[in-house]
């Protein structure tokens, strides 16, 4: 079976595996390959990096956008910038901005956004999964707009729709274009959605990636745009528990998987190709240098080109960055990842891994030209997965 998936967390081999080793899983895995192929198909039109940094409405529940960070100096009122410094924002968040989260519940249908059960300052319900989604969504507005300045995935205090409950045993998260959707998962390898905070900021970071860079999702930008996902996952929980780069276990989604699984996670950013080797769900296909890049054809059946697959070079890459600068890796390791996404102009849609490496070196060394211990981990984080940059 043929499908074409949105920017989902379950990667479609895993579910089409899952599929045919548990018969009596198989209707709602087919039903979730299924309605990631009609999400997809939306996706496409809406998650479009518009001209100008601007995304069409959807039904009132997007604000207007305005055009992403840009290599402009920060005003008189910011803290002194570096000269020329790449990414350079328009204007800080102001300290009294909040998010805007709006959490819905489908109630196990598939009509978005479903009934609201939470907005912005309402009180904590008593569903958990209405709770970690509010939280989850709150913590990545929070890195994103006191860490880096920006105000939502536009930057211009986008509001933050998610629906929990999404049909019956479904077994993926996503970002569609427009808002986050969760399921309950499966229950027998798979928890609820909603439980692992780095998977909640790994798909809101789709939405990041979508009003920036906009990579495209194939190939080697695919995988960079799924790596950069998982930097902000993990960034995000890194943050929240209050971890150092050597503390955090720089896992994706280890909260997700049940004791079922013979494995920690889906994936693991400073050992890829060993987050699981399972019965069902097979072993771990991730490398973590380019010399086992693994070269796929582009299109679903094959994980768009191994965007879930070949997004472990990246990952390493950052891992081994963050953790040789040390202390807390949404400081020096996280803004470089952040400049080059949010630069305008620094990369292409189809950035290849050695364009964008390249690129993390100008933000580098524009932002750090005093601080040249980020340059040195940075060259020898790229070498150590393959790719030379000078």
């Amino acid at each position: 079976m043929t499908t074409s998936q949105p920017c989902t967390i379950i990667p479609g081999y895993l579910l089409h595996r899952l599929a045919e080793a548990e018969p009596e899983l198989a209707p709602a895995v087919e039903f979730t390959l299924q309605d990631g192929s009609r999400t997809r198909s939306r996706r496409e039109i809406e998650a479009t990096r518009w001209p100008g940094g601007h995304a069409p409405l959807q039904g009132g529940i997007l604000p207007p956008t305005m055009p992403v960070p840009t290599s402009t100096p920060a005003p008189p009122s910011a803290p002194e910038e570096a000269p020329g410094r790449a990414g350079a924002l328009a204007s800080a968040v102001p300290e009294e901005a909040r998010p805007e989260r709006r959490v819905h519940d489908a109630q196990h249908g598939t009509t978005l956004p479903g009934t609201l059960v939470r907005a912005e300052g309402d009180p904590e319900t008593d569903d958990v999964a209405v709770t970690e989604a509010y939280d989850g969504l709150g913590a990545t507005w929070d890195l994103l707009a006191r860490v880096y300045g920006r105000d939502s995935l536009d930057g211009q205090g986008l509001t933050l729709p998610a629906t929990v409950h999404y049909s019956r045993d479904y077994d993926n998260a996503f970002w569609d274009g427009r808002q986050m959707v969760f399921g309950d998962g499966d229950g027998v390898y798979f928890t609820r959605f909603t439980a692992s905070l780095d998977v909640i900021a790994h798909e809101l970071a789709h939405g990041l990636v979508q009003y920036t860079a906009g990579l495209t999702y194939v190939g080697q930008p695919g995988a960079l745009n799924e790596s950069v996902c998982d930097v902000i996952g993990s960034l995000v929980r890194q943050r929240v528990l209050g971890q150092s780069a050597t503390e955090a276990d720089w896992l994706i989604g280890s909260q997700l998987v049940t004791d079922r699984v013979r494995g920690v996670a889906l994936r693991s950013m400073a050992a890829p190709g060993t987050a699981y080797d399972d019965p069902a769900l097979g072993t771990d296909p991730q490398p973590g240098h380019m010399d086992d890049y693994v070269d796929l054809p582009h299109d679903a059946d094959n994980d768009n080109g191994g965007v879930h697959i070949n997004s472990g070079i990246p990952n390493r890459a950052f891992h081994l960055f963050a953790t040789a600068l040390g202390g807390s890796s949404w400081e020096r390791a996280g803004q470089v990842w952040f400049d080059t996404l949010a630069t305008r102009g620094l990369i292409p849609r189809d950035a290849d891994f050695l364009t964008f490496a390249s690129a993390t070196l100008t933000t580098a060394r524009d932002r750090y030209a005093e601080d040249p211990e980020v340059v040195e981990a940075l060259l020898g984080a790229w070498s150590g997965v393959g790719l030379e940059v000078d």
